[in-house]
Order: structure tokens, then sequence, then C-alpha cells
């Protein structure tokens, strides 16, 4: 995680499918609420649904940098 108040995201893919998201630090509703909506979901298609979302100014968030870290894994 860079440019965001998480620190760390951890997950698992499996089958291609995202599980077991968890983020460490960070706005805590807002990230159980990307974990719990992800979670289950496509890979490819979490990484479409939330890759360029912006943060007030900054120019990632939390959405953003989980979906580039799946890009990373997959």
């Amino acid at each position: 995680m860079s440019g965001t108040c998480a620190r760390q995201v951890s997950f698992d893919i499996e089958d291609g499918k995202v599980y077991n998201i968890k983020f460490f630090g960070g706005c805590s509703g807002n990230t159980k609420g990307v974990a719990a909506l992800c979670d289950g979901m496509d890979a490819n298609e979490v990484i479409r649904r939330i890759k360029g979302i912006r943060c007030g100014f900054r120019s990632t968030s939390c959405p953003d940098q989980f979906a580039k870290a799946i890009e990373r894994n997959l």
C-alpha cells in the first residue's frame, strides 16, 4: 500500500477469485466494506471495478491499491 492510510492488505486468490481480504490500518468501515463486497468475487472483476478510485485529493485510495496488489499477484 502506497499513498493511503492503510499500511497493508492481505488476501488469497483461489481459482481466480479473491478471498480472506484484510486491510491493516485505514478507515475501518470503508476497508471492511470493500473487503466484504469483494470477497468471493472474480479477481479481474474486482480490478475492473475498483482500480483508479481516488480518495479526496490523493491520486490513489485503499481500493485502488488493493486492485494493484491483485494485479501483481495474478
